[in-house]
């Protein structure tokens, strides 16, 4: 078995995988920015990071950031 296989699980407990869409399930307020993710957005398409809490994405107004996955539900 590889150790190397990291399994990113949503804020249920469901396994995510690259190119899924996931939905913000909580205001999140962007880091160096005025855009607020509101609760309800839907993220398309992401990737995963080495990190099992974290996944990177674009939305609508922002390129290029990396989420919490404890904030993130399955689409």
């Amino acid at each position: 078995m590889s150790d190397d296989v990291i399994l990113v699980k949503d804020s249920n407990g469901n396994p995510l995988a690259d190119g899924d869409s996931v939905v913000v399930i909580k205001d999140l307020k962007v880091k160096g920015t005025s855009v607020t993710l509101k609760r309800g957005t839907l993220i398309k398409n992401i990737r995963l990071t080495s990190d099992d809490e974290e996944i990177e994405c674009n939305s609508d107004k922002v390129k290029g950031l990396v989420l919490k996955t404890c904030f993130l539900k399955k689409a």
